[in-house]
């Protein structure tokens, strides 16, 4: 669950380029670059590439495990998400994220009719679900967004307070941000305030009840997101997300913030 999470919040950085009703040329392509480090040592690193054309975008990402992590247990994802871009939001068609640790690997296929999920394919299946599984039923899985596209906000929208139905292709979960102010923020291509939101995780489906890490996020009041509004296509995105954990904080930046 950490790893798809990292994945989706780094591509939901990518998708700075995306916008809102303002023209635009009929092909656009972004690429960034993105640390993650734990207690201040460098664990992975990212890159996304985002195209545009015509009122379609397709963004797809790389994660690999540096440093120490690399030398414990080598982990590599990609992840890549296409759909529709609305007046106000951005609304996905396909998603799918694969990723890999050491010999274990896991694919997962989503497909979205608006806001619904019409289909869900874990690879390989998970086995027969333990007597604390909380199943993910219809209802679930109706009126989400995935964990990519739906961190992106159009400019003049509300940013946190708002609660992210979130399907990732196992999991249902809410992401409820909190507002908590304003903060400065330097990175290539920005500088400036950002708006900052606390983050609080809440499980709905697919996870085992009981489970010490889901039970962690659960309880967690510190985690944050903060988010930049690029002037050039007049959107918010993420470029600072902080995950408190018992290692020190997870912490993922933005090294380059670019419209």
């Amino acid at each position: 669950m950490v790893l798809r999470v990292g994945l989706a919040a780094l591509a939901a950085m990518s998708l700075v380029t995306v916008p809102s009703n303002a023209a635009r040329p009929a092909d656009v392509v972004h690429d960034t670059d993105y640390t993650i480090s734990l207690a201040g040592l460098p664990i992975a690193r990212a890159s996304f590439h985002t195209k545009m054309e015509d009122r379609r975008y397709t963004i797809s990402g790389t994660l690999n495990s540096a440093g120490l992590a690399d030398i414990l247990s080598s982990t590599s994802g990609r992840t890549e998400v296409s759909g529709t871009i609305e007046s106000d939001k951005l609304v996905a068609s396909d998603y799918s994220v694969r990723y890999q640790t050491g010999k274990k690997a896991r694919a997962i296929d989503i497909a979205f009719d608006k806001g619904n999920v019409t289909s869900a394919i874990l690879t390989p299946q998970r086995k027969k679900p333990p007597k604390n599984w909380v199943p993910v039923t219809k209802e679930d899985m109706r009126g989400v967004v995935d964990p990519l596209s739906g961190l992106i906000f159009p400019a003049g929208s509300k940013v946190c307070p708002k609660t992210l139905p979130v399907f990732d292709g196992e999991s249902r979960m809410d992401l409820k941000l909190s507002a908590k102010g304003t903060k400065p923020f330097k990175t290539d291509g920005f500088s400036g305030d950002v708006i900052v939101c606390g983050v609080q995780f809440v499980p709905k489906s697919g996870y085992r009840k009981g489970r010490a890490d889901v039970d962690y996020l659960r309880k967690l009041d510190s985690m944050e997101i903060w988010f930049a509004k690029s002037d050039a296509v007049q959107v918010y995105a993420p470029v600072y997300v902080r995950i408190p954990t018992k290692y020190g904080p997870v912490t993922v930046w933005a090294t380059r913030f670019k419209g």
